[in-house]
This record gives C-alpha cells, sequence and structure tokens, in this order.
C-alpha cells in the first residue's frame, strides 16, 4: 500500500513540473523504423478437437403466480444445453 501511495506522489509532482513549466521536452530527431526482409516461412497447423455443445428447450410444469391469491402451474419452454466432450 505504501508503494502505491508513493507511485501517486511521483505521478503527480511529475505532472506538477510539467504544468508549471519545469519540465519541457522538445523532439529533436525523428524517429525511422528499421528495414526489415522476411523471406519464406512457414504458418502452423493445428488439428482441433472441440466439445460439440447442443442448445434446445424442453417442456416443464413449471409453478407460476397467479394475480389472485395463490399459484397455477403452467407449461413453460426451458432452456437445455448438451456437451459432448472432444473425441
Amino acid at each position: 500500500m505504501r508503494g502505491l501511495v508513493v507511485a501517486v506522489i511521483l505521478v503527480l509532482a511529475v505532472i506538477a513540473a510539467f504544468a508549471f513549466g519545469l519540465i519541457d521536452i522538445n523532439q529533436t530527431k525523428d524517429a525511422k523504423l528499421p528495414e526489415v526482409a522476411v523471406k519464406g516461412g512457414q504458418v502452423p497447423a493445428f488439428d482441433v478437437n472441440t466439445a460439440k455443445v447442443n442448445v434446445g428447450s424442453k417442456d416443464a410444469a413449471v409453478e407460476v403466480p397467479k394475480v389472485d391469491v395463490g399459484t397455477t402451474t403452467a407449461n413453460v419452454k426451458l432452456p437445455t444445453v448438451d456437451v459432448q466432450k472432444a473425441k
């Protein structure tokens, strides 16, 4: 925790130095990327087996509240998920 406080104070000090003109940075030379030549090579190949996921729905009887006092049972579609491991 103490290190975080010190880091915040240092950042604030640098920001204040820029704001009050104590630090002035001017670029004196433009940057240039190096020239690179690439020849040949090959991308890797992969054989991937993944799990099969089946998403569907099924009918189920679920108690659903009514506006009046009490509940009633209604048929609703519930989501299903079936996962088969990769072979």
